[in-house]
C-alpha cells in the first residue's frame, strides 16, 4: 500500500489517496469515506479493511480515500470548512445554487479543494467501480450501471437496494460519476446508531466482494 496522491484542505488538513501496489489487475475499485464530516463511519471501516488486507491475493487495484472531508470531521459538520456540502459541489448538468445552508453547494461548481481532488482522481485513475460510505439511511443507493452490484451488496449487508434517494441532489457525486460518466457507484448509507464493530460485521463481506469481483 502506498500514498499516491494528496491535497490540502482550507484548514491545511491532508486528504490522502492510498493505492495497492499490485501490477496486474482486472479493475480499479475506489472506496471513499467521510464525504460529510458528521458521517465518520466509513473511515473507520476502510481503515479496518486495510489493516487486514493481503495485497498478494488481490485481483483488482484498490484505491482508498479514508477521509475526503477532514475539516468537516474536525468541526463535526456535514459541510467542509467553507460551509459547502461537497456532495452538491460537483460540475454536473443539474448543478444549481442551493439556498438551504445544510446542502449549500457553493457559489460555483468545483469551488472546493476536496471536490477538485476527487475529480482529478476520477480523471486520472478512471475507476471501474466506486463505493462511497454515508449515513444514516440504511440503504444501498446506486447511480450509473450499478444495479447488479447494488443487489449483491444489499444481499450481503442486509440493507435494501434503492436507485432513487427520494429527494433532489443537484451537483452530487453520484450524478457526476455515475450518471454523467457511466461509472457504477454505490452510496452505502450506514446506520448512525450501530457500533463500528457491528457495522464491520455488516460490511466486511461487502469489502471482500468489491475487492474481488
Amino acid at each position: 500500500m502506498k500514498i499516491s496522491k494528496t491535497a490540502l484542505t482550507k484548514n491545511n488538513n491532508p486528504i490522502i489517496l492510498l493505492e495497492t501496489e499490485n501490477k496486474n489487475f482486472k479493475k480499479t475499485i475506489l472506496f471513499i469515506g467521510v464525504f460529510h464530516g458528521d458521517e465518520p463511519q466509513g473511515e473507520a471501516l476502510i481503515k479496518r479493511f486495510i489493516k487486514n488486507l493481503d495485497e498478494t491475493k488481490l485481483v483488482n487495484k484498490l484505491l482508498f480515500i479514508p477521509c475526503l472531508n477532514p475539516d468537516g470531521k474536525d468541526l463535526n459538520t456535514r459541510q467542509n470548512a467553507n460551509r459547502v456540502d461537497l456532495n452538491r459541489n460537483f460540475p454536473t448538468q443539474n448543478w444549481e445554487v442551493v439556498q438551504n445552508p445544510d446542502y449549500f453547494g457553493g457559489d460555483r461548481p468545483e469551488s472546493e479543494a476536496e471536490t477538485r481532488f476527487m475529480a482529478e482522481i476520477i480523471e486520472e485513475y478512471k475507476p471501474s467501480f466506486i463505493l462511497s460510505f454515508h449515513a444514516p439511511f440504511e440503504i444501498v443507493n446506486f447511480d450509473g450501471p450499478a444495479h447488479i452490484e447494488a443487489e449483491k451488496i444489499a444481499e450481503l449487508c442486509g440493507y435494501p437496494s434503492q436507485g432513487d434517494i427520494g429527494y433532489s441532489t443537484p451537483g452530487s457525486f453520484g450524478t457526476y460519476a455515475g450518471v454523467e460518466r457511466n461509472i457504477p457507484i454505490i452510496t452505502l448509507e450506514l446506520s448512525e446508531t450501530e457500533s463500528i464493530d457491528d457495522l464491520w460485521k455488516r460490511t466486511e463481506k461487502v469489502f471482500e466482494y468489491c475487492a474481488q469481483f
